[in-house]
Order: structure tokens, then C-alpha cells, then sequence
């Protein structure tokens, strides 16, 4: 329950529309001067990586505890101090008695956003997570300042009950997305540039990792030119697309008044999917965003990242190559209302915390195809899934745990001139801890009711078909047709089964 997560919907409504806004220009930028290798079809340029610096490996490791605790620190009171002067929240009037109460009373599982609860919140422990990072500590030391940070903040900073759900998702999903945003911004800065390109580069660095921006500027770093580039991930292998036209959105079936606005899809990979040995967390991820602009819906529809954590080359010959890693998952999807149905809304899903096994495989027949395949099955540690009945507060979700399965494969023939990409996910969520039969949920306290929401067990599956066509050089022609299909067995209602279709058309430039 962090500042930017409780404060009142109108100003989050307008901070999320931001970063989502922010959040093409953001990643255009990262990828500036950043060399590509042809690891997916989606990818048109081969370069090879090149290793970081040793001298910059060893000036940037040293690590700065008090400076990263401080800088922690310090960001949960400017927060609280946001949210008790300025927005005058009514959470954040604690006090020795209020934090008392906490300790005493323990934790709950909040009723905030599902926005709110499975992005703003892992981005918040971004922000810790890359205070550390920032200050020398790799990824799993930087976990465990996320996890002081996040435990500060729901047991000091808020005279609300401390939350179950946020102390998982602000630090797990805080790394899932910090990892990415740090390796971008190290991307982008540049210790031997000066003048305008300099403040170019540091602006973007900062708009990409705050803390690591706040951090050079306290430190000097900024502006202190350097005979290398100081980037501690040398510069590798990035590569990304963006798609952009009209959706057509319809549910239950009804093609005949489909609903249409705009759309559009960045694909991001970053690293060597087949590096013969990897135990560098995140030396290979992939994120996937879309952004839509249509009626009645919300900005941003789907946000994925993959990040994997270790792996190991098992198939290395002429043609074929085959890897198989641990990785980390985070999964956002969301749709709302759609006023000439009843006011239902289709589907919601957000998963900050999901941990499994992948194996990618290719297969290349040169002047003939390449193809590009990968299955995925994780265990989800947290989860939340649209429920049809519980409303307390703002929550219109169940929380729960489970597993996922993911799987597809991408071919492409002519030279890179067509593609055809197929995958499908299955999300299964388990609501266990639900609340009492025959409570009436109208007449509890929703700042002390403590359950995950209705008993039950959904799945949640996504099937999509992506066609890419070139029309010149590195633009393309792109038809996308997706399907999503929810279906929730409920304890004390009848079963729900959603049904979502959405058909995109759009031009995709290939970086």
C-alpha cells in the first residue's frame, strides 16, 4: 500500500496514462545506438555483443550500503510526506500507536486496484530494487533492499494494516521490472560523451531508472567524464519492434458491432537466448506491451516480461540450438466495462510473482526458414483474477495461487519477407482462503476483512496468431488475431465463462 498506489483514482488514473504514454518514447530511447543480433524473426540487423570494460566493472561494483539504505529510506518518506502534506490521505497519519497496531494486528490481503496492487506496486519496488543496483549490489543483494523497502513502508508508513499480497508483489515484481529498466538505462548512458549528447543520454538514463539518475547526480557521476563508457553490461545484444493501427474488440461472440479504436505493440529482447551458460539473472529477457485506444477500455492491455535467471546449452548442432533456464514471469492483462453488455467486464489478470522452467529451441534451413519455438511452465506465487461477484472497496479480483503453461513458435521464410508467429497461455488460479458462506460482504469492513475473495478456481487462456509481411525494408504489413477465454467455478455462484475476441491490423517497423 505505497503512496503513489493510494492515492485518489483521478491523480492515479493520470499517473498511470503517463507512464504508459512515456513508455514507447522510453524504450525508442534505450534502444539508441544499441547494437542487434537476429535471435527472433522479429529482429532484421546481426551484431555480436561486445563485453563490458573491466576498468567500468570495477568502478561501478563497489558497493555503498549506508548510500542505498539511505536512498531507500529517503524515497519511503518523500512518499509519505507526498501523501500526508500534499494529498492529505488519510492513510498516512500515523503515529507510534497506528504502527503499533500493525505489528500487533498483522498482515491482511488489501483491497486496492488490480492496477494498483500488480503494476504500481512492483514498480515502486523497482525503485528500491535500482537503489541498490545503483550502488553496486547485483540482483539478488538488490532483492533484499526491495524487500526492506516494501517491509518499511507497510509496517511504519501507513496506519492501514499491513498487506499480504503487497509485501510478495513490491519486491518480486520490483526486480522483474527493475532488471529490465536498469539494463536499459545502462544502454543508453555514456561516461565519455559531453555536451548535448551527454544530457541526452543522462535524461533518458534517469526517465528509464530514477534511482540510478538520482544516484549519478548525488555522486557526481553525471557529468564526471570517464575515459570509458562506464557501462557494466558492455553493450549487448537489443533489439525491438513496434506495431501500430486499429483493434477490433468484441465479446461473447457478437462480430456483428465489434468495437474499434487504436492500438499499438512494442517487443523488446535483450541478451543471448543461447548463451552456452548463463547464472547472470536477466542476461536475457524479452518484454511484450500493448497500448490501445479504445472506448470503454483501459490503456494499457498487456504487459509481459520474461526474464531468465540461469541456464544451460542442450543442443548445439549444425542447424539446431536448444536451451533450457529458469526464469522469472510477470503477467498483466486488463480490460473494463463495456457498457452495452450489462456492464461486465470480460477479463482481468495480474501475476507479479511467477517462477518456472523454459526450454527455447531453433531450427535453421538456410535460404528456406527459421524456426523459433519455446514452452514455459511456472508456478504462480501471486496472482489475481477478475472475480463476477466480490466488490469491497476498490477490488473487483480474487487473489490466489497456481501454475501456468505457455508455448508457441515463430516461422520465418523468404529471407525475413514473411513470418507467422503462433502461442497460447493457460493461467489456472486457486482462490483458497475465501470468506464464510452466506456473509453478506456489504455489511464487513473492508479495511479488516482478510480474504483473498470468493472460493474458488478459474483459468485464464490466451490464443494468439500473428502474420508479419514485409513491405519495404524493415516495415511490415501485421494481422494479429487473439482470443481470450476465462472461465471461474465458483463455491457459492454458478460458473462464469468469458469469451473476448480482438482482431489488429497494423504496420510494424522491425529496429
Amino acid at each position: 500500500m505505497l503512496s503513489i498506489m493510494t492515492m485518489n483514482p483521478e491523480i492515479e488514473i493520470k499517473i498511470r496514462r503517463l507512464i504508459f504514454i512515456l513508455l514507447p518514447a522510453i524504450l525508442v530511447i534505450a534502444s539508441f545506438r544499441a547494437p542487434v543480433r537476429a535471435q527472433m524473426p522479429i529482429k532484421y540487423n546481426m551484431s555480436h555483443q561486445t563485453d563490458p570494460d573491466s576498468v567500468d566493472v570495477a568502478y561501478y561494483g563497489h558497493k555503498h550500503f549506508w548510500r542505498a539504505s539511505a536512498e531507500v529510506v529517503g524515497l519511503n518518506l518523500g512518499l509519505w510526506a507526498f501523501d500526508r502534506y500534499v494529498q492529505h490521505g488519510d492513510w498516512s497519519y500515523i503515529s507510534f500507536k497506528t504502527i503499533r497496531e500493525n505489528f500487533k494486528h498483522g498482515f491482511i490481503w488489501d483491497n486496492d486496484l488490480l492496477g494498483t496492487n500488480t503494476f504500481l506496486h512492483p514498480y515502486n519496488g523497482n525503485l528500491y530494487f535500482n537503489a541498490a543496483r545503483a550502488n553496486g549490489f547485483n540482483f539478488w543483494q538488490s532483492e533484499l533492499f526491495a524487500i526492506g523497502g516494501s517491509a518499511m513502508w507497510e509496517l511504519f508508513m501507513e496506519r492501514e494494516y499491513p498487506s499480504t499480497n503487497d509485501i510478495i508483489a513490491t519486491p518480486v515484481g520490483g526486480a522483474a521490472i527493475g532488471e529490465p529498466l536498469f539494463r536499459a538505462s545502462d544502454a543508453v548512458l555514456d561516461d565519455s560523451s559531453t555536451g548535448w549528447e551527454r544530457v541526452g543520454r543522462e535524461v533518458a538514463g534517469f526517465l528509464l531508472s530514477p534511482m540510478r539518475g538520482i544516484n549519478r547526480i548525488v555522486t557526481g557521476q553525471a557529468w564526471r567524464r570517464r575515459t570509458t563508457s562506464g557501462r557494466v553490461f558492455g553493450r549487448p545484444s537489443f533489439a525491438m519492434q513496434a506495431s501500430l493501427g486499429f483493434k477490433m474488440m468484441e465479446v461473447q461472440g457478437r462480430m456483428r458491432k465489434p468495437f474499434v479504436g487504436a492500438s499499438m505493440q512494442i517487443d523488446l529482447e535483450y541478451g543471448d537466448r543461447f548463451e552456452a551458460r548463463s547464472t547472470k539473472p536477466y542476461d536475457y529477457f524479452t518484454v511484450k506491451a500493448e497500448l490501445q485506444g479504445l472506448k470503454y477500455q483501459p490503456f494499457l492491455n498487456q504487459l509481459q516480461i520474461k526474464g531468465r535467471l540461469i541456464s544451460r546449452e542442450i543442443l548445439d548442432h549444425k542447424n539446431s540450438s536448444g536451451s533450457i533456464g529458469l526464469y522469472q514471469n510477470f503477467d498483466f492483462y486488463d480490460s473494463d466495462t463495456i457498457n452495452t453488455l450489462g456492464n461486465k467486464v470480460p477479463y482481468k489478470l495480474g501475476i507479479p510473482a511467477s517462477l518456472g522452467a523454459g526450454f527455447l529451441f531453433r531450427d535453421i534451413e538456410r535460404r528456406r526458414y527459421v524456426l523459433d519455438a519455446y514452452v514455459h511452465a511456472n508456478a504462480i506465487l501471486l496472482g489475481g483474477i477478475l472475480s463476477d461477484h466480490y466488490r469491497e472497496d476498490d477490488r473487483n479480483y480474487n487473489w490466489g495461487q497456481g501454475f501456468s503453461l505457455k508455448g508457441g513458435f515463430n516461422i520465418t521464410w523468404g529471407r525475413h519477407r514473411a513470418s507467422l508467429q503462433v502461442m497460447n497461455e493457460f493461467y489456472y488460479l486457486w482462490t483458497w482462503k475465501g470468506y464464510k458462506q452466506g456473509i453478506d460482504l456489504s455489511k464487513e469492513d473492508f479495511h479488516t476483512l482478510n480474504v483473498m475473495g470468493d472460493k474458488s478456481a478459474a483459468y485464464f487462456n490466451v490464443t494468439e496468431v500473428r502474420f508479419d509481411y514485409r513491405v519495404w525494408r524493415h516495415l511490415y504489413g501485421t494481422l494479429v488475431f487473439k482470443n481470450q477465454v476465462r472461465n471461474t467455478k465458483y463455491r457459492d455462484y454458478p460458473d462464469v465463462v468469458s469469451s473476448t475476441m480482438d482482431l489488429r491490423l497494423m504496420a510494424t517497423y522491425k529496429f
